[in-house]
Parts: C-alpha cells; structure tokens; sequence
C-alpha cells in the first residue's frame, strides 16, 4: 500500500507552515501544484498528478476540487486546517494589501481598507474569499451528499477526521501533533518543530470595529457552524477514546 500525505492548502489557514513542515520532513518527495480546473472538480487531475509521480509521497495544493480520489493500492491521508472566520479574512486582507501581484484580491486590498474590501469582495458573483470560504471549499469534497453546502461541508469534515487529520489554527502545535501520530507507523522519521511561515502581522490600522465583526459573523454563520460542528465531534472522539482506554484497563 502506497501511502499519501495530501494538504488541502486553504488560503491563510496556516498551510505555508504545514507544507514547510512536509517539505523538511520529504525533501523532493512532497510537491506542491496547483490546477488550471480552478472552480471545478479535479478529482481526476489529483489522481494523475498521484500516479505521475509514484515516487512522491506528499503533495499540496490550493485549488483541490471534488472528491478525493479513490486510487487501488493508495490510502490518502489529507490533512487539512481551519480557522476562525473573521481572522482568517482579516489575514487575508493584509496578505494581499501587501501583495506583490495583479490578482483581483490584491488589487481590492491595495484600493480599499479593511471594510471596503470585504464588501467589494462580497458583492462579487462567486467570490467566496469574504463568505462562507471553507465552508464552501470542504463542501467540494462531497458534492454527492444530499442537503446544502453545510451539510455537505460538515459530511466531508468527518470524513477528513476519520481519514486523516482536521485542525485548527489556533491549535496549530497540538495538530502538527495529531499528524506526527498518525503519520508514524508508515514515516517513522516524521517530526517537526514549530514554524511560523508567510504569516501577516496585524496592527491597529487593521483592527476590526465590532460593527464590522458582527456582520462578518452574520455573513460567515456557516464557517461559524462548521467549526462549531467539527469542534463538537472532536470532544465526543476524545470521550470516546478515552471511555475505550479505560475500559482497556479494567
């Protein structure tokens, strides 16, 4: 059995980090593409990524669309990681203000200030960098589950758990943790150190009034929700698993 590491990078979720931590860790084995099928499901370009390179054993990309592959003689191990909402966007909006680059979300960042850039970014057909981002990104992974894009996005976050790893940012180390364990019986060298890479400084020009933070929560309930739902299901594993532990014992 083949065994892969694949980091579904979400856009300021920490995952510069992360694929520094897998690049230290796999040297030329890890690669990071990204796909032109942006948008659109690319199940099958992951899997031909995959077997385009049998030597490799980490990847990370940006743009992973649809369902994870289901390849014979691979098991998939994804890791992916999630963030409160409102700090995420305000990452996001220092990030690009700062940008050397010509994409639209550069561009607004660079023309506006932290409020102007959220509300032209929502008012854009599409654009889900200001609402409901990961909410939207973790229902692509299940597009054949029935119900809204929550329901979808909350059906694959159990499935992420179950096959792999799912954490947060704000609890980046015992994630990195979470991974070194699993990852062990099959790299038994994986480790890592702490690592703070491509991170955006917040300064008081870029603080969110409470204005501006409450309509952020009201746009982004569903981020709100997913979290709250993974969070949840978190604390039961962890009941679970310790209930089994002790029962062991007796």
């Amino acid at each position: 059995m083949r065994h892969i590491v694949l980091h579904n990078h979400l856009f300021k979720n920490a995952g510069t980090s992360v694929d520094h931590i897998l690049q230290q860790n796999f040297k030329t084995k890890w690669i990071s593409a990204e796909f032109k099928s942006e948008g659109f499901e690319n199940t099958n370009d992951l899997e031909q990524l995959i077997n385009a390179n049998p030597q490799a054993v980490a990847f990370s990309s940006h743009t992973i669309r649809g369902p994870l592959p289901q390849m014979k003689g691979v098991q998939l191990i994804p890791i992916v990681l999630l963030r409160d909402p409102v700090d995420r966007i305000a990452s996001a909006y220092r990030f690009e203000r700062v940008q050397d680059a010509n994409t639209r979300g550069a561009l607004l960042a660079r023309q506006n200030g932290f409020a102007g850039y959220v509300h032209a970014r929502q008012s854009i057909a599409g654009d889900r960098q200001c609402q409901n981002f990961q909410t939207s990104r973790l229902a692509d992974l299940a597009p054949e589950i029935p119900g809204g894009e929550l329901a979808r996005a909350c059906h694959a976050a159990t499935v992420l758990m179950h096959r792999g790893v799912l954490g947060f940012v704000s609890d980046f180390d015992n994630t990195m943790d979470r991974l070194g364990s699993r990852l062990k019986p099959h790299f038994p060298s994986f480790s890592w150190q702490p690592v703070v890479a491509n991170t955006s400084r917040q300064n008081g020009a870029n603080s969110i009034s409470p204005e501006m933070r409450k309509m952020l929560l009201e746009t982004n309930q569903d981020d709100v929700e997913l979290l709250r739902y993974v969070k949840m299901a978190m604390r039961q594993a962890s009941t679970r698993a310790e209930a089994a532990h002790v029962t062991g014992m007796v």
